[in-house]
């Protein structure tokens, strides 16, 4: 039995539990710098502006969605940017990914968003045909860029 819910408060050490389990598979556990403080706050604090979901399977916490909005500006609505979907090994193959998708796409829905998209790494070839057998298209047309760290201060210094 799959079950999806809001996450809670006291699901912050969970939360970063599996982020660190994402951060592990994806080959960048030296990446995550994410404190419990950082996830209670961003969460659940007073201007809380990510939202997270826990999907237990048979009763077990089995995995996790991250999301916020954004805005399309062509659309003239808001979106759905899932930042983070992850379940743990024990539990693939089950329909918790597809059930974590699915509760995401109604929300997108219930929303009016005009978008519901996300990331996928490019070597990460058994999420990119889990996406492709959902109907999800790769975006080729776009290339990500980031500004991190000191790139970013001297960027907003100058």
């Amino acid at each position: 039995m799959i079950h999806i819910r809001p996450a809670q408060h006291a699901d912050c050490a969970l939360i970063l539990h599996f982020i660190q389990e994402l951060a592990e598979y994806e080959k960048a556990l030296h990446e995550v710098v994410t404190t419990k403080a950082d996830l209670e706050r961003n969460l659940f604090g007073p201007n809380a502006k990510v939202h997270a979901l826990i999907c237990e399977v048979n009763e077990q916490n089995a995995g996790l969605a991250l999301y916020f909005f954004n805005y399309s500006t062509w659309l003239g609505k808001y979106g759905l940017f899932l930042e983070d979907l992850y379940v743990s090994p024990a539990f693939r193959g089950h329909g918790a990914g597809m059930a974590l998708m699915k509760h995401l796409a109604r929300i997108a829905v219930e929303q009016d968003c005009g978008r519901f998209e996300w990331n996928v790494l490019d070597w990460n070839t058994p999420a990119i045909d889990f996406y492709e057998s959902i109907g999800a298209q790769p975006q080729s047309e776009w290339i990500g860029y980031r500004m991190q760290d000191k790139a970013l201060a001297n960027f907003a210094q100058g």
